[in-house]
């Protein structure tokens, strides 16, 4: 079974490496992972390409074995120097079309959005190949000074439905949330600080999961 084809987009983790402090993100994914995160993405805005690389070798090793695929922020271009399953962008990065041009057809590729108008903007390229979208902040957050403004779950929702991809939450995201992110339509949650820092990484982690599997209901 191909690494798209049993994605699972629930508890999906996006690594901040200052928050992971001396603790360090590769034993955080490691714990993360352990207690039920389903992706993680490697995220460091401040690092030069070689440190990013050397990070992301790193996670890789940590995710040896656990079908967990990791996706790269941003940085395209490292994907496959990383051993990655896949990249990330934003609206102010790549387009799609050459995000998958360089990545070729088959690793993962996920986009951020924050409105129907940047849903509206993918219906008229047929031929992009995106695999999930990342929505979002849709409550205030503070790990990404620069991001929108929060959208609300009422618009989140609105995308979701609207979409022809599975959708993250991203933006203030922790276990009292990630039931209502379900209830939404979501097929994920994205979380960076309720698990990066954490004093117990693995309790912290398990709290999510059983909010999120609690949605089942």
């Amino acid at each position: 079974m191909s690494t798209r084809q049993s994605l699972d987009l629930s508890l999906y983790l996006v690594t901040d490496t200052a928050l992971c402090g001396e603790f360090g993100v590769p034993a955080t994914v490691r714990a993360a992972v352990r207690a039920g995160v389903t992706v993680v993405q490697l995220r460091d805005p401040l690092a030069s390409d070689d440190e990013v690389v050397a990070l992301g070798r790193a996670v890789v090793v940590a995710l040896h074995g656990t079908g967990v695929p990791l996706i790269v922020n941003d940085r395209v271009h490292l994907v496959e120097a990383i051993g990655a399953q896949g990249a990330h962008i934003g609206q102010g990065d790549l387009s799609v079309g050459k995000a998958r041009a360089l990545l070729g057809p088959e690793p993962l590729l996920g986009l951020s959005v924050q409105t129907l108008e940047h849903l509206g903007a993918l219906a008229d390229d047929h031929s992009t190949r995106l695999d999930y979208l990342g929505v979002g902040p849709v409550w205030p957050q503070s790990t990404k000074p620069d991001a929108a403004s929060a959208s609300g779950l009422a618009v989140f929702e609105q995308i979701t439905r609207a979409s022809a991809w599975p959708t993250v939450a991203i933006g203030g995201l922790d276990a009292s949330r990630a039931a209502s992110v379900r209830a939404a339509g979501g097929a994920g949650v994205a979380i960076v600080s309720a698990i990066c820092g954490q004093a117990d990484i693995g309790e912290a982690t398990r709290l999510i999961r059983v909010a999120w599997d609690g949605g089942l209901s």
